[in-house]
């Protein structure tokens, strides 16, 4: 016999009972998503939590009871797995944002003390601004960049790839290869 339960699965309304049984028979969804959802589905049928937990292949009703009182209270948010451990992202989308800006400026020789950029001279460059990053690295740089579609070039700098100024008889012209998605990978 289990104990009383602190926190019961509340009722379910119609549209969450569908939306537990699709994510449950889904086989494009993630793993630990589809499993969340048989162990809901386990406890509304009148499973205990042990039950339940064992029929998803779990060996815990503790992690049961966890899920079960984070579902009544987020409802179908549950499901998706929260942060699993591991450091924090440090840099969110407004720091790479500001990255990405500071690589496709032009450094200037006189301020910047470089006519090109290099991952030391943007690391310089973006922690001694007053809107800067102070404690970005280079390889952080390197990532964002990377990310953003960008590779360090023979004339060392970092420039978006597949695109090439060419000297035209009409001047500079952008050149861009279609080929260039298929060839990052």
């Amino acid at each position: 016999m289990s104990r009383r339960k602190k926190d019961p699965l509340r009722e379910l309304t119609a549209e969450e009972l569908r939306e537990l049984n699709r994510i449950a028979r889904s086989q494009a969804i993630p793993a630990a998503e589809m499993i969340r959802a048989k162990v809901l589905l386990a406890v509304a049928r009148g499973d205990d939590y042990q039950m339940a937990g064992r029929s998803a292949g779990r060996r815990s009703g503790d992690a049961v009871s966890h899920l079960v009182a984070r579902f009544n209270v987020e409802g179908p948010a549950a499901l998706t797995p929260r942060h699993g451990g591991g450091a924090r992202a440090t840099y969110g989308p407004q720091a790479r944002e500001r990255i990405t800006a500071e690589a496709a400026r032009a450094p200037t020789p006189e301020g910047d003390g470089t006519a090109t950029w290099s991952l030391s001279a943007l690391r310089r460059a973006l922690r001694a601004a007053p809107d800067g990053l102070p404690r970005v690295s280079t390889y952080t740089i390197r990532s964002v960049l990377r990310e953003s579609g960008a590779s360090y070039q023979r004339s060392r700098t970092w420039c978006p790839t597949g695109s090439a100024v060419r000297r035209r008889k009409a001047g500079p012209a952008v050149v861009t290869d279609p080929d260039a998605d298929s060839k990052k990978s």
